[in-house]
C-alpha cells in the first residue's frame, strides 16, 4: 500500500472543499469497511481519505413526524438498535443488520454501503422499497435524488466532483404500511447476496387491499432496480395467490442477472420469484399488524 493522506474535517463545508480540490484522487471514509479493503488490494488508487465521522450531521439519526433522516456515516448498529426505527422501519432494520456482519457494524454505514454502489449492496433494495431520498452536498449546495437513481453502474454513482452523500431521508410510514428485506446467500456465514429483495406495501383502512407498493431488487442487474410494474400489479388487489404470483413473475422478468461464482443467471432469476413472494408475505404481515 502506498502512502495516503488522511483528513478528518469537522464541517460539511470543509469536506466538500477537500473533495472538490482533489477530485477523483479523494474518497470519503464513512466507515471504511469497503474503502480500506479496496485500497489495500490495489482495486482503488487514491491520494487522500476524507474521514467524515467527525461531522455531527453525518452521524446524526433523527425520527419525527415527518420521517427518518440518517446521516450518511451513521453506524448500522445505531440504526437497528434505535427503538423508534425498530418499531416504524423494520424493513430498514432487516437490511442494516446484514451489512458487513455484526463484528464491524459500529463502523459500517448505510451511506457507505450505498456509495460503494455494488449491485448486491444490502441497503439499496430496502431503501428503494421505502422510497428513500439521497441528500447530496457539494460545491453548489445541496440537491436531492431518489435512491433508485443514485447508482449508475457497478461501483459508480451519481456523485459529481466535490459532492458527498450527506444523509438519507425516508418519509414517515403511512397507516397500514409494512416493509421487509430478504437476501439469499450460498452459505450460512456472512457473504454477498446472490439476490436481495426489498418490498413495501400500504393497505387500505380495512387492511384488505393494497393501495401502494414498491419492490427493489439487488444483485440481478448492473445496478439495483426499482421494479415498478411488479409493484403496481399488486395495487387494488387483496394480495391473493394469483396477485403475488403475477408480481413475482413481473419482477423475475425485469431481472437481468449474470452468472458468477455465487450462482448462474437462471438460478438467480428463479430466486427472484421465490424471494419476492417471501418478502412480500413478511411485509403484508407487518402491514396488517401496524
Amino acid at each position: 500500500m502506498k502512502d495516503i493522506d488522511y483528513a478528518a474535517p469537522k464541517t460539511l463545508a470543509e469536506a466538500v472543499a477537500l473533495l472538490d480540490g482533489k477530485g477523483d484522487r479523494a474518497r470519503v471514509l464513512a466507515g471504511g469497511t469497503d474503502l480500506i479493503v479496496q485500497v489495500r488490494e490495489g482495486r482503488r488508487d487514491i491520494d487522500v481519505m476524507v474521514d467524515v465521522k467527525r461531522i455531527p450531521d453525518l452521524t446524526r439519526l433523527t425520527v419525527d413526524a415527518n420521517g427518518l433522516r440518517i446521516g450518511a456515516a451513521t453506524p448500522c448498529c445505531d440504526i437497528y438498535e434505535h427503538p423508534e426505527v425498530k418499531k416504524s422501519y423494520p424493513g430498514l432494520v432487516d437490511a442494516a443488520f446484514l451489512i458487513g456482519g455484526i463484528q464491524i457494524q459500529s463502523r459500517a454505514s448505510l451511506g457507505g454501503n450505498l456509495c460503494n454502489s455494488s449491485p448486491a449492496g444490502d441497503a439499496i433494495p430496502a431503501l428503494i422499497a421505502l422510497g428513500a431520498v439521497c441528500v447530496i452536498a457539494g460545491p453548489k449546495g445541496e440537491r436531492e435524488l431518489p435512491v433508485e437513481s443514485f447508482c449508475v453502474s457497478p461501483g459508480r454513482n451519481a456523485l459529481a466532483r466535490g459532492e458527498l452523500l450527506a444523509a438519507i431521508k425516508i418519509s414517515a410510514p403511512r397507516t397500514g404500511s409494512g416493509a421487509a428485506y430478504l437476501r439469499f446467500i450460498p452459505r450460512n456465514e456472512m457473504d454477498i447476496a446472490v439476490v436481495g429483495v426489498g418490498v413495501s406495501v400500504v393497505l387500505d383502512a380495512a387492511k384488505s387491499k393494497v393501495v401502494a407498493a414498491r419492490i427493489g431488487l439487488g444483485a440481478v442487474a448492473p445496478t439495483p432496480l426499482l421494479v415498478k410494474d411488479a409493484a403496481d400489479a399488486l395495487v387494488g388487489t387483496t394480495a391473493d395467490d394469483a396477485a403475488v404470483e403475477n408480481a413475482a413473475s413481473l419482477a423475475q422478468a425485469a431481472a437481468k442477472p449474470i452468472s458468477d461464482m455465487r450462482g448462474d443467471a437462471d438460478y438467480r432469476k428463479h430466486l427472484v420469484a421465490v424471494l419476492v413472494k417471501r418478502t412480500l408475505a413478511i411485509a403484508l404481515e407487518r402491514a396488517r399488524k401496524s
